[in-house]
């Protein structure tokens, strides 16, 4: 069953286009995209390689600027920004986690953890870096370095350094790309569980099919454009049916 939702949009894309310059002349990665993502919903970005999932996850987070077209975030139109601006807005709104886990090799956990929260002025940043830490499991490993932490505590890591300012997006490109499985299906389970109980927005990027349809809606994308917008948690209710019925004949 669906969670009950905000119908208020938290992310706006209108007519959104990139283009980016090769040898060979210019390249369109993004073609005219229209989006309207709500509080509190998981969106599954899916599509082959070369779509575009990964370069329109970049344009909502307002580290790629478009070629034309506008970007909203919570009212605020990112294409407007400035360079500074926008990192600023991103700082207390948007967190992200990537596949590699970009985590600051001289700085313990807790320093990593705390690094976002120091930049926004949030007071007692160490304690609430804490927190976050031990809500993923890793309250023993506070003072371990990445270099003494596996993939999976790495991912951990990275995954409250981007919650810990309690942003009201968050954004996920293949998190689980380098871990194995059963590291992968906890670290996932822990993402919409904290992003369940915070109310945030999420947006995932993914190849894993049956990781989409855990999202609200999917959205499907091919050669730059949105090929097709699907209810997540119905597919995956029609699935489990088809099945029964396999097994039932």
């Amino acid at each position: 069953m669906q969670r009950s939702l905000n119908t208020d949009p938290v992310l706006r894309l209108e007519a959104v286009k990139l283009t980016l310059m090769s040898q060979a002349g210019p390249v369109n990665i993004l073609n005219g995209i229209e989006l309207v993502i709500r509080q509190g919903e998981a969106v599954g970005l899916v599509g082959p390689s070369g779509s575009g999932k990964s370069t329109l996850l970049m344009v909502m987070t307002g580290l790629e600027r478009p070629s034309s077209g506008k970007v909203t975030v919570k009212s605020q139109e990112l294409s407007a920004l400035s360079e500074d601006e926008t990192a600023r807005f991103r700082r207390g709104n948007v967190g992200i986690v990537f596949q590699s886990f970009h985590l600051i090799p001289t700085m313990t956990a807790l320093e990593n953890v705390a690094v976002p929260l120091e930049l926004a002025l949030v007071p007692n940043a160490f304690a609430k870096a804490k927190d976050e830490l031990v809500a993923v499991g890793l309250g023993h490993r506070l003072d371990h370095y990445p270099s003494q932490l596996s993939g999976g505590e790495q991912q951990r890591v990275a995954l409250a350094r981007a919650l810990a300012p309690r942003p009201s997006l968050l954004f996920a490109d293949e998190p689980t790309g380098n871990l194995d499985g059963r590291t992968g299906a906890e670290i996932i389970e822990m993402m919409f569980k904290l992003q369940g109980e915070r109310g945030s927005t999420l947006v995932l990027v993914t190849h894993d099919e049956a990781l989409a349809r855990r999202c609200d809606r999917i959205v499907r994308l091919r050669d730059g454009h949105i090929e097709a917008i699907e209810d997540g948690t119905q597919q995956e209710e029609t699935d489990v049916a088809v099945a029964a019925a396999a097994v039932a004949e």
